[in-house]
């Protein structure tokens, strides 16, 4: 008798035949071919084993029949052999390979953002109202100088002092990488129509800029990375700043992995690699072993650039990444970017996602505070990542410490990603995560982008609120200003680290 590893599926789909009209919505919406229709019975059925709990078909049934279910409840209750557990095990038993996923860590790992509040103005530091008093959100990314020299002339005030390239952003928050071929054109539009719409910026990541976009290279940060996918003279010339990725929240110290199903003509064109293959990015930049080797890479991209564009580099927030971004800054970076264990992506190996790193905030304290320490803190701006969900996380990154914020999962949810973690697959029933040009028509970009616009438009206004809460009128003042922060239910060690009273404490 053969042995055969038992299949566990992880959700299951319930229909109410009786509800049920046989219109085959479903069957189409569902792009994971888990519907079918049996045309000599006239039903609709289900293989659970093919369900990633999209939500897309159940959306879309014109009479709600459809209900989808985890089925990990039916494992018998241990805390530590738990369903998440008994089910990786069984995949490999059955596979041999690593098991991969997308988006962000989906463990129970703490969210510091929740365990932090925001202080409030009463009686002696009256509050502002956003609606009747000036509020400004508008914020400057790039190096900036000790002091500055003005001159009082007949024409008016000037200023002597000569200032390194900046970005300037309207509000603090931005799109943050996602390459073309992880996520489709439509979806790239989208992002860049609602930065140009709202006065930010989008990131290419590592598959490099579509020809089409490059009129939007006012509001765009391309990448370099270790695959130098897609990077050229015109590529670095049309963008507003460059970013040198070296690591991602989601999986520190490991290289990127675009599979060959999702490499179409366009992407390998955007790419210059052949249609097909998989665009694998080494782990590390094979010309960067030091400090002094991204110091050269720095410089190269602002000779390449005349000098014009302000560079940032991009790590994984890891234990030593106060150091490393020291020696970044003083590399020559004008922005450091931080991205969290919570950060998401494309596809990663499960375990690499979910165990390696550490959260955003703890690093971003850290980092904020060693740049401090050293007085080189104006020399670069801060850009954090991983896990921003909201308004109230954006103000509170920027009292940590950060000047603004990346955020992606957000934008993707926005436009209807409902984070069923299959990414990597190519088969997205929304229609993101996809090259297939069936499903890719489901964004539209102009649909898309006012989705996208309206949210940053409703954080930018809860922001002003707590702004004016908080008596500020300006993102400025907030700036790693943490007495404004207090912790609850954190240790003491742990507040220490992020540098904040425990609530109940005064100034």
């Amino acid at each position: 008798m053969l042995y055969k590893t038992p299949t566990y599926y992880e959700f299951k789909v319930e229909r109410d035949d009786e509800r049920c009209i046989r219109c085959q919505v479903c069957v189409r919406q569902c792009s994971y071919n888990s519907t079918f229709y049996n045309a000599e019975e006239d039903r609709i059925f289900n293989i659970d084993a093919n369900c990633v709990g999209c939500h897309r078909c159940d959306t879309y049934c014109p009479t709600d029949c459809i209900t989808i279910k985890r089925v990990g409840e039916n494992f018998k209750e241990n805390a530590n052999w738990n369903s998440w557990a008994i089910r990786n095990v069984n995949k490999q038993a059955n596979t041999g390979g690593i098991l991969l996923t997308g988006m962000g860590s989906d463990r129970p790992h703490r969210i510091y953002w929740d365990h932090i509040f925001v202080d409030a103005s009463q009686v002696t530091n009256p509050s502002i109202d956003p609606l009747r008093e000036p509020m400004e959100l508008k914020t400057y990314l790039g190096r900036k100088p000790d002091s500055i020299e003005i001159e009082d002339t007949k024409k008016g005030i000037t200023l002597k002092t000569k200032l390194a390239p900046q970005i300037e952003l309207n509000i603090p928050i931005m799109f943050s990488a996602m390459s073309y071929g992880a996520i489709n054109y439509n979806v790239c539009e989208a992002l860049a129509m609602a930065a140009e719409k709202m006065g930010t910026y989008y990131n290419t990541g590592e598959g490099g800029l579509h020809k089409n976009l490059y009129k939007y290279g006012k509001n765009t940060i391309v990448q370099v990375a270790s695959g130098r996918f897609g990077v050229h003279l015109d590529y670095l010339g049309v963008s507003a700043a460059v970013e040198i990725k070296i690591g991602q929240g989601a999986k520190p110290g490991i290289g990127g992995h675009l599979p060959g199903e999702k490499v179409t003509e366009e992407v390998s064109k955007t790419r210059m690699i052949p249609v097909g293959s998989d665009a694998l990015s080494p782990a590390p930049h094979h010309d960067i072993y030091s400090i002094e080797d991204l110091r050269q890479l720095i410089y190269a991209l602002k000779e390449a650039t005349n000098y014009e564009k302000p560079i940032s580099v991009k790590i994984a927030a890891v234990h030593n990444a106060a150091a490393i971004a020291s020696g970044i800054v003083r590399a020559g970076a004008d922005i450091v970017a931080l991205d969290g264990i919570r950060g998401s992506t494309g596809a990663a190996p499960v375990m690499i996602r979910d165990s390696v790193g550490i959260p955003t905030e703890l690093a971003l304290a850290q980092v904020d505070q060693r740049l401090r320490d050293e007085g080189i803190r104006n020399w670069a701006s801060i850009v954090v990542a991983g896990g921003i969900r909201n308004s109230a996380d954006v103000v509170k990154a920027i009292a940590l410490g950060a000047d603004a914020v990346y955020i992606a999962t957000s934008a993707l949810v926005a436009i209807g990603c409902t984070v069923c973690q299959k990414c990597y697959l190519g088969k997205c029933a929304w229609g993101i995560t996809t090259n297939d040009p069936y499903l890719a028509r489901r964004q539209n970009p102009e649909l898309a982008a006012e989705k996208l616009v309206n949210l940053l438009t409703a954080w930018s206004r809860e922001i002003k609120e707590m702004l004016g809460g908080m008596g500020l009128n300006a993102i400025e003042s907030l700036r790693g200003n943490r007495e404004r922060l207090r912790g609850m239910g954190l240790t003491d060690r742990e507040l220490k680290i992020l540098g904040l009273k425990h609530a109940g404490e005064g100034m």
